[in-house]
């Protein structure tokens, strides 16, 4: 695996709205311009830091703010500063750019954001000399169209889910592979997962969980009314078509990451592709998914005695 060194300008993106990100982009911030490397904050995080966090970086003249495509065009680096939710958001924004994305956990322990701010320093001191790991993931598009039009288009790093809102009623779905139909479904509503978000909503489903390498997706229906309908795992060279065929009420919605919604009709067709780009995440270089796993699903805990 190459891996690069000699990084020369990075990216910061945080958690917007958070007061608690201050801090560490001021620490991460000052940590890069003593590093002497050039550093770029996405402005959208700058207008959301306390005031106090904000005129403190404001009295370094040589740090940037930029937006996305900025931090795209001029960084080598991104590091993200938040959760998980704040690196899939930083993912679906530069994947076009090839950046790689490093990942400073301020909550609990995440699958995406694994390093933690009391490590933050030493995680980078290693990153920086090249000493990690790096992996790539698949993306998802997910595009709506409506009587033969497209209407809507977006990009999903974890999962596209079509389902119901606001309503005590199933939905109908019908599901194509490639063209060729697969099934009909009554449910409240179907999850096209990743690898890397199988360990999320999917998982929460009942879906199996998927080595983060592997070259598939897995569809998951979200409560169905014929315990029969089992999830799918397919490969990620498929288009996976779901057509909604009963929203009288108009009440289903397609949903992206859980952060990008839609409204659905009735005769409208979803379809989903692996995205031809796949964004690249760095790792410490101890990184081990399967220790993670067990951390976050408990799967070392030993049985209670008594």
């Amino acid at each position: 695996m190459t891996r690069q060194t000699g990084f020369s300008a990075v990216g910061i993106i945080g958690k917007h709205g958070d007061p608690g990100v201050g801090a560490t982009l001021e620490r991460l911030a000052a940590y890069l311009k003593q590093r002497q490397l050039r550093v770029i904050m996405d402005e959208g995080t700058a207008r959301s830091l306390p005031q106090e966090s904000l005129r403190k970086l404001e009295q370094d003249p040589t740090l940037e703010t930029g937006d996305r495509a900025s931090i795209g065009c001029h960084c080598d680096l991104a590091v993200v500063v938040g959760g998980d939710g704040t690196l899939l958001n930083a993912a679906r924004s530069l994947v076009a750019f090839d950046v790689p994305l490093v990942g400073i956990n301020l909550g609990h322990l995440g699958f995406l954001t694994d390093i933690s701010p009391e490590d933050m320093l030493e995680c980078l001191d290693e990153i920086l000399a090249g000493r990690y790991e790096s992996e790539k993931r698949t993306l998802l598009e997910a595009a709506i169209h409506r009587e033969g039009e497209l209407i809507s288009h977006s990009d999903a790093f974890n999962d596209v889910v079509v389902h119901k809102w606001n309503v005590a009623r199933m939905i109908q779905l019908e599901v194509y592979l490639d063209g060729v139909f697969v099934s009909r479904l009554r449910a409240d509503g179907l999850i096209v997962s990743t690898p890397t978000g199988s360990t999320a909503y999917a998982l929460s489903a009942g879906g199996p969980i998927l080595d983060p390498q592997l070259a598939a997706l897995v569809l998951v229906p979200v409560c169905p009314h014929t315990m029969s309908n089992r999830p799918l795992v397919v490969e990620d060279d498929k288009c996976i078509e779901v057509v909604v065929c009963d929203n009288k009420h108009d009440s289903a919605q397609v949903t992206c990451d859980g952060q990008i919604t839609f409204g659905l009709m009735t005769g409208d067709r979803i379809r989903v592709r692996r995205k031809e780009q796949a964004i690249r995440l760095i790792h410490p270089a101890d990184h081990n998914h399967y220790e993670l796993l067990r951390a976050k699903l408990h799967w070392a805990e030993n049985p209670r005695t008594g």
